[in-house]
């Protein structure tokens, strides 16, 4: 059997099935209990591969999909819309699927080396992570995007505070308290927006908005509002990411890798509401909010670039990396052009890899310098001696010296370092947007729509927003590799005696695989900008997907049909 024709086999049940394995996987942990961690740790691996899987089958099956099939419903409690729970994948919630699976699996590659170790209950955390996460990609109606919102919370409550530490107890404390009042906040948005459309789910309040009279539009409006500033929370947008920072860069390098994707989250959620809800067909209320979304997100890119650059600190550097990319898709999205989106989406996937690659090195990099060799002084050998100078001043025995009288051997650049030192840099490059890095590719496909709408050659209109994004991208790019560079002499180039970090295969591996999917973003950008583009022209069109969840139809009773079952 074919790989596709296995999949057209297993959908639709596919679409509920990464919902599925990391809840059943994280029981199946409870029940063995805490005293075996390696099973455990095999267990959560396994978990992780086989949802790369499925997600890999998700966006085979959106991508040679055409018409309105390319939009998979499935209906869990087989209710009618929009009555029932509904679970839908089409491109956009495929593509964050599988980028959250591959962060998934290469944060816990990294920690069954020794960080699930640090604390109990850590597996069947993380799969609940990983579930919520799912979940929030591929529900269809706002109260269960609330549900999964909390249960990727929760999860993540107890990861942050997984290795203990008083820094970590003081920034959980401020993250849970913002994440509280971010789900105060959307409670009271999805009251005041059912309230108004008397239906949750986004299908069918699409549907209920044009037709919503004009003394209740205002109510609509400020429902919007208020759900969207529990979303930009999430999205750790300016002056509501204060947080971030302290919370991302004390957390244990396999959680922060996995956080990467939470700021996504928020977008995400903003960008299916906002395109559903006030698509540009409208009317009055077409693209509501939209200014205000440039706005934050400009805002968001310069504090994520001005923090980078005022901090020294590898940890608090990669939290504000974050940042700045949250605020470039901010910013991007904010226009509601389609083909802003695609370049927004395409930077997304490569900054957030990258992002996820950093936290992951950060701890690497930082063993260089967690222990300082003992300096041999000449008093050492000599006692007697009252003066003590270092030892290098001193010609070594017995060693061939070069005319700077440096030692001839062990001058390779060791494994190690090396590894660290070219990650570092593609971090570093993919981040700052510089070629020839995915960041750089998706940068030009943003601005290449936004300064020529009507194409190359064109006299067409460009708002100023748009010129101050090109600034801003190009100023936050400097300050980026500026810091970068500060950094990368501060650890690599002027590291003089100090012992060289003991790097694990399993540690490595996953920021390898990681960068390469970076380069692989590169060599296949055609066809990823294809994909892109499709996606971004079906949010800012949702015709196909509001049609295709209101007509999806309960399967009828196995007694009613006559075909197998029970007859009463």
């Amino acid at each position: 059997m074919s790989f596709a024709s296995l999949v057209e086999w297993a959908m639709p049940h596919l679409i509920i099935a990464p919902i599925l394995l990391p809840m059943a996987t994280a029981a199946l942990m409870l029940l063995l209990g805490d005293t075996r961690r390696p099973l455990k740790a095999v267990v959560n691996v396994l978990s992780c591969v086989l949802g790369v899987a499925m997600a890999i089958g998700l966006v085979f099956w959106v991508q040679h999909t055409s018409g309105v099939q390319a939009v998979g419903v499935y209906l869990p409690a087989n209710w009618p819309v929009p009555y029932g729970i509904v679970l839908v994948a089409d491109r956009l919630s495929a593509m964050m699927v599988l980028l959250t699976s591959v962060l998934g699996l290469a944060a816990v590659l990294y920690a069954s080396a020794r960080w699930h170790k640090a604390g109990v209950h850590f597996h069947p955390l993380f799969q609940l992570q990983l579930m919520g996460l799912y979940g929030a990609f591929l529900t269809a109606d706002l109260f269960n995007l609330f549900v999964f919102f909390e249960i990727m919370l929760t999860a993540s409550y107890g990861l942050l505070l997984h290795g203990s530490g008083w820094a970590r107890v003081r920034s959980g404390l401020h993250y849970i308290a913002m994440n509280l009042m971010a789900s105060s906040m959307f409670l009271i948005g999805v009251a005041m927006l059912y309230g108004v459309t008397g239906t949750l789910n986004m299908a069918d309040m699409a549907i209920m908005v044009p037709a919503i009279p004009e003394d209740d539009r205002g109510l609509l409006h400020a429902g919007a509002a208020i759900l969207a500033v529990a979303f930009l929370v999430k999205a750790a947008a300016w002056p509501l990411n204060f947080w971030l920072p302290s919370a991302y860069s004390a957390a244990a390098a396999p959680v922060s890798a996995l956080f990467a994707i939470l700021t996504k989250l928020g977008v995400y959620a903003i960008l299916r509401v906002w395109t559903l809800l006030f698509p540009q067909d409208a009317g009055v209320s077409a693209l509501f909010g939209g200014p205000v979304l440039v706005g934050l997100g400009l805002v968001t890119l310069a504090f994520g670039a001005l923090g980078i650059i005022a901090t020294q600190h590898l940890g608090r550097m990669a939290a504000f990396c974050a940042i700045l990319s949250s605020g470039t898709l901010l910013a991007g999205l904010g226009f509601g052009q389609p083909a802003v989106t695609g370049g927004a989406l395409y930077y997304t996937l490569g900054s957030t890899l990258a992002i996820s690659a950093f936290f992951l090195l950060v701890e690497l990099v930082d063993r260089t310098r967690e222990v300082e060799e003992k300096p041999l002084y000449i008093s050492e050998i000599e006692p007697d001696d009252a003066f003590a100078f270092p030892v290098d001043l001193v010609p070594t025995r017995d060693v061939n010296l070069d005319d700077d009288e440096q030692a001839l051997i062990g001058r390779a650049i060791p494994a190690a370092m090396a590894f660290l030192g070219l990650a570092f840099i593609v971090c570093a490059l993919t981040i700052a947007g510089l070629p020839p890095m995915a960041g750089f590719v998706g940068k030009v496909v943003m601005l290449s729509a936004l300064l020529n709408p009507a194409g190359f050659g064109e006299d067409a209109g460009v708002s100023g927003a748009a010129w101050l994004l090109l600034g801003l991208l190009l100023v936050g790019g400097l300050l980026t590799i500026i810091a970068m560079s500060r950094a990368g002499v501060r650890y690599f180039w002027a590291t003089f005696d100090r012992p060289l970090p003991r790097l694990r295969i399993i540690e490595t591996l996953p920021i390898g695989a990681l960068l390469l999917l970076v380069g692989v973003l590169v060599w296949q950008a055609d066809a990823v900008l294809r994909y892109v583009n499709a996606t971004a022209r079906g949010l800012h069109d949702p015709k196909e997907y509001i049609g295709s969840v209101l007509s999806a139809k309960p399967l009828p009773s196995p007694t009613a049909t006559g075909e197998g079952g029970l007859r009463r």
